[in-house]
């Protein structure tokens, strides 16, 4: 009578389940791609239906970094010290062109792309993009979720180029 009350499973597809349902974003937004990652997170598209409502305002609270717009190498310290200080396992989001590759923004200000500091795990496109790309970006970090094994370290050491900005 215990094969009804009973559910086997293995252990990464519990804690990876719980992972994929409960994302915390904290958001560095700079541009106009913050504003959609705005209406994003507004009652339209409601992106806690997708389990990342929870936006955090502390790096250390959060595990999904979403970078949202234009970055000078000025910030470029700024945005590898909050990646830093977020706890791992942590996934990054590059929003827009101008996180992605710079952008329109060929000069001596504008760092051409975040992975030159931080790893990025999904690259939207669009200048800026529509909510519905931010959306599937966030979807597609949780179909990595769930083939990502729990136990093992994730090697996210990254050796940029910051020492050279």
């Amino acid at each position: 009578m215990l094969d009804d009350a009973v559910v086997t499973t293995k252990i990464d597809a519990v804690i990876n389940w719980g992972r994929e349902a409960s994302l915390w974003p904290f958001v560095f937004g700079t541009a106009c791609c913050a504003i959609e990652f705005m209406s994003t997170a507004a009652s339209r598209y409601d992106i806690s239906r997708f389990g990342a409502e929870v936006l955090r305002f502390s790096p250390r609270h959060a595990d999904l970094l979403v970078v949202a717009g234009t970055i000078s190498y000025k910030q470029a310290p700024i945005l590898k010290q909050i990646y830093d200080q977020m706890p791992e396992p942590k996934w990054v989001i590059a929003v827009g062109a101008c996180a992605s590759t710079g952008g329109f923004y060929d000069n001596y200000t504008t760092l051409q792309g975040i992975d030159e500091i931080i790893p990025v795990d999904v690259y939207v496109a669009g200048c800026p993009p529509r909510p519905e790309a931010i959306i599937d970006a966030i979807l597609d970090i949780q179909r990595q979720l769930k083939r990502e094994p729990s136990f093992e370290v994730r090697n996210t050491e990254f050796k940029g180029k910051l020492d050279d900005i």
